[in-house]
């Protein structure tokens, strides 16, 4: 008599377990879903700028990102040294992937190469270029988003092999609004204006050689 009414208990020992983990549950479904922001990393050549002519093409290798660029959150760096993330903002795409699609369209606009080629294509390349995003973030003791990306010009023949043609590295700083905490769209458009003055700067770097 006394084993069956252990087993009997069991089940209303049991009962507060799962009602409680049926309520923990259910604060977590019922908490609020927040749609994060997304940013296009995409700065636009600005019209007023010269159109080169240039009659080398240019082979544009995938572009390497540097350590802590691997995601998409938007990063900033606090006055103490600390990095911080914004969970809710994002870029569309990876940082680097960006960053080498707008360094491809950029040039293709500039017209510092007869033609900008990707890899993987058939066509002849006179030069080589291999690409690293090596800064992306908003300096809050600052008060700048910063923006830097390095590029390696090569040349390859059968005859010579590859050799290194150039080598150039690009930083830009832009000021960001004093508010603090700063909004992720004041973020967001001062990385795209800091990553566009490092492109044009690659494109006058480039220029001597297309």
């Amino acid at each position: 008599m006394m084993r069956r009414r252990g087993l009997l208990a069991a089940p209303l020992l049991m009962a507060p377990l799962l009602t409680g983990g049926l309520l923990a549950g259910c604060g977590v479904v019922n908490q609020s879903y927040v749609e994060p922001r997304r940013y296009p990393l995409l700065p636009v050549r600005p019209a007023a700028l010269p159109r080169r002519r240039g009659t080398k093409t240019l082979l544009m290798r995938l572009t390497r990102a540097a350590p802590g660029l691997d995601g998409r959150l938007l990063r900033s760096i606090r006055a103490d040294g600390t990095e911080a993330t914004e969970y809710y903002a994002e870029w569309t795409a990876p940082p680097a992937e960006a960053a080498e699609d707008a360094l491809r369209r950029w040039l293709m606009e500039s017209g510092t190469f007869a033609a900008v080629l990707a890899p993987g294509t058939r066509g002849n390349a006179d030069l080589v270029m291999e690409s690293e995003l090596l800064a992306l973030h908003v300096d809050l003791g600052a008060g700048q988003a910063v923006a830097a990306m390095s590029a390696l010009l090569l040349r390859e023949t059968s005859q010579f092999g590859t050799r290194v043609v150039a080598q150039f590295s690009e930083r830009a700083t832009v000021p960001v609004p004093a508010d603090r905490p700063l909004g992720p769209d004041a973020q967001a458009a001062g990385m795209v204006a800091a990553l566009g003055l490092v492109l044009g700067r690659l494109e006058a770097d480039l220029a001597r050689h297309g």
